[in-house]
């Protein structure tokens, strides 16, 4: 039998959608899972975007241009510049998901061997991206002691070699949901301009910032305009992560000439996604309002709930929908496989990411998950429910839960 590549071999798995299969095998025994391992909102996608789809006349599916509708580039641009960012709609390439904008900007911006600095924890595929494109992932550490704050310079500088090329941040973060201070992208800029290096900024959740707190884009540091790669997706900001429609955008004439030429290799993004996300970027503020209004209650809920268990430390963050959470438990892939397949409390139990593969290497991650607060509030409370029924039977607890119950 012919052998797999090597890099087959490496690429490893998503600890968002490992787990699945004991997902289904628990809805067949009859347990309903709470899933809040995956970042699907329930939110209702716009229904300015519904209806382009609903009432579309096209008599033929065509390509599109390779680097995306002119009409939905020029929205985009329009968009990013309520924002304070100041771009042409040819500085815009569409993509199939932000995942693809990532892929291609690795690919033009990189060789085989190049080494990319992520402060983690960090989205799970940014390994597999780094590892389709032949790169490999430095990792810098930032701690849940401090919320996942952005490590000091120093840390940065330590790690810098002849062969980094680039750091790359999400922001909002996913799995954390920390937000970057400008404060600390300047500190960012600064190292990328002493070591003329790419800054990559998946800001794909820049709606979603709570407690009065701003996002800040990395598109607007002066100085490095050459270097910034942002990328963005419309899966999250309107609900329609099926639409699978991203955006690779860059001042850069020659990267995004570089980019383009990946572009055409697959031809063209989405028809039927592009004409949805067009038509989303003319979706009323008062959405954004609501949705905005109600995760910051989700978060509260399944934050609060969870800082009420013993032992669990969950810092509580200021975008996106994701918190990371310490537990007290032996290990988290164990821990999350046993809730599918062992346990249940009122009919339920409850789905999470093992923070793991968050990690470059498993072992900071161990005892930690991922939970995305994409679920009503209802549904959250008796998730925070189960997992404090799980955490006092659960045979590899290094808390005693039903001790401190007692105890208080």
């Amino acid at each position: 039998m012919p052998s797999i590549s090597q890099k087959g071999q490496r690429m490893p798995a998503s600890p968002i959608r490992k787990l699945v299969p004991f997902a289904e095998a628990a809805k067949k025994r009859g347990t309903k899972v709470l899933h809040l391992n995956i970042g699907q909102p329930d939110i209702p996608t716009p229904h300015v975007a519904l209806d382009a789809i609903r009432h579309m006349d096209l008599k033929v599916v065509e390509y599109s241009h390779s680097a995306g509708n002119e009409s939905y580039r020029k929205g985009l641009a329009a968009y990013y510049g309520k924002h304070d960012i100041t771009i042409t709609h040819e500085d815009v390439l569409i993509t199939t998901g932000g995942s693809e904008a990532l892929l291609f900007g690795m690919m033009a911006c990189f060789d085989p061997g190049d080494e990319i600095i992520i402060p983690e924890p960090f989205y799970a595929n940014y390994n597999s991206f780094a590892m389709s494109a032949g790169i490999t992932v430095v990792p810098v550490r930032s701690g849940i002691d401090t919320g996942f704050a952005l490590p000091p310079i120093g840390e940065f500088k330590k790690l810098i070699t002849p062969k980094t090329k680039g750091i790359l941040i999400c922001n909002p973060g996913n799995p954390t949901g920390y937000l970057y201070s400008r404060a600390e992208l300047e500190t960012l800029r600064d190292i990328v301009k002493e070591h003329d290096l790419y800054l990559f900024s998946d800001e794909v959740y820049r709606e979603f910032c709570y407690d009065g707190a701003k996002h800040e884009s990395a598109m607007t540091l002066a100085g490095i305009e050459d270097n910034v790669v942002m990328v963005d997706s419309v899966s999250k900001r309107y609900s329609m992560c099926g639409a699978r429609i991203g955006a690779f955008i860059t001042r850069n004439r020659e990267l995004m000439a570089t980019a383009l030429r990946f572009a055409q290799a697959r031809l063209s993004p989405p028809t039927f996604g592009q004409i949805a996300s067009e038509a989303a970027l003319n979706t009323p503020d008062s959405y954004f309002t609501e949705v905005i209004g109600e995760y910051v209650q989700r978060r509260n809920v399944l934050v609060d709930g969870l800082n009420t268990i013993p032992g669990v430390i969950c810092p509580r963050p200021k975008g996106a929908f994701y918190c990371v959470a310490e537990l007290p438990i032996d290990d988290a892939d164990i821990f999350c496989q046993w809730l599918l397949e062992k346990f249940e409390h009122k009919g339920h139990t409850v789905m999470m990411a093992p923070a793991a593969g968050f990690y470059a290497q498993p072992e900071p991650g161990r005892r930690q998950v991922r939970l995305a607060y994409v679920l009503e509030q209802d549904k959250l409370r008796l998730a925070v429910e189960c997992l404090q029924e799980a955490l006092r039977v659960y045979p590899g607890a290094t808390v005693s839960v039903a001790a401190a119950q007692a105890a208080s």
